[in-house]
């Protein structure tokens, strides 16, 4: 059980984090705390599992290439073939789900070419043919987890141009690589990131604040686990919606207190003919199939063909690396 300045630190930091100089003072203050003890709160939050990092979410497609895949394990190698696909540094999320397409993961890459190699290489390795789902459109993914389930977050749709080739620095990308295990539970955490990326701490502070203003970081703060928090159900509920009408459906979709995340993927017909996901979480399997009973009923969408896939176990979850990535591939 959370205590009140945990739960207020976990819900209400999630974005909205102060780009300053001293952040956790600046949040103390905002808390009717002090700054040591927000500090040695948040640390054992992360020791407890409960905060993956303080730091930013960049927008899928706006920093290098990613793609959502999945193959299909047999079951007696589906533990091996999942650790071999978790060491891969391009992916980021890896879990089992309920369906003949059994392993789900992330795939990031500083670009498609790099993608590309690195899904090859995970088909060579694995000896299993992959789907890949790369993201179409975005409803909904702001990447933050409500804990209360009363304010979602806006989202505006985003259509994917996969002609449009993101343009980086060698500074930014630097920034960019001081940034991906977040910034530290210290006093003074941009100092740090300013040394490695080579930058100024204002110049650091700056470039952030002009990120998020831009939509190439979609959030920055408090990254939450919601697994150890107690949503210990999640499924993956998609449909097969005719390509003229998805954008409309999607858009409702996206707008459901239930829906942490929606968005329309590729499909890759005749093994995967959905193009509309979503995500929901709850704290109980029931809840979250009484959800998607509900949005298909309310919305309409169950005249599609459609899936719901339960995720059984997680084997990885962080956040992207985009520059390391870039770094690893020359």
């Amino acid at each position: 059980m959370l205590d009140a300045l945990e739960f207020r630190l976990l819900n209400e930091f999630q974005r909205d984090f102060p780009l300053v100089r001293a952040p956790y003072r600046r949040l103390a203050a905002r808390l009717g705390s002090d700054e040591e003890t927000v500090l040695d709160t948040l640390r054992r939050l992360r020791a407890a599992g409960m905060v993956s990092r303080v730091g930013p979410v960049f927008a899928p497609r706006r920093v290098g290439a990613s793609t959502l895949a999945a193959l299909a394990a047999p079951e007696g190698e589906l533990e091996r073939i999942a650790a071999r696909v978790s060491a891969r540094p391009e992916v980021n999320h890896n879990y089992r789900r309920e369906h003949r397409y059994n392993l789900w993961f992330v795939v990031t890459a500083a670009d498609d070419v790099a993608l590309a190699a690195a899904l090859g290489e995970i088909e060579r390795d694995t000896g299993c043919a992959l789907l890949s789902l790369p993201l179409l459109e975005e409803f909904h993914i702001d990447l933050g987890f409500d804990l209360a389930g009363v304010c979602k977050a806006a989202s505006v749709p985003r259509v994917i141009d996969p002609a449009a080739v993101p343009s980086f620095s060698g500074a930014q990308r630097c920034l960019m690589a001081a940034l991906e295990e977040g910034i530290g539970l210290e006093p003074y955490p941009f100092r740090e990131v300013a040394a490695q990326a080579g930058m100024g701490e204002e110049e650091v502070l700056g470039q952030l604040r002009a990120w998020l203003a831009e939509g190439v970081i979609k959030r920055f703060g408090v990254v939450v686990r919601h697994h150890e928090l107690g949503f210990t159900a999640n499924a993956m509920a998609v449909w097969d919606v005719p390509d003229e009408a998805v954008c409309a459906l999607g858009q409702r979709l996206a707008a459901e207190p239930a829906v942490t995340l929606c968005y329309r993927r590729r499909r890759q017909p005749p093994a995967w003919p959905y193009n509309l996901f979503c995500m929901i979480h709850g704290r109980a399997r029931a809840e979250v199939e009484q959800a998607i009973a509900a949005l298909g009923a309310r919305l309409g969408l169950d005249r599609y063909d459609h899936a719901v896939l339960f995720s059984t176990k997680r084997y990885k979850q962080r956040g992207a690396r985009y520059a390391l990535a870039e770094a690893a591939n020359g």
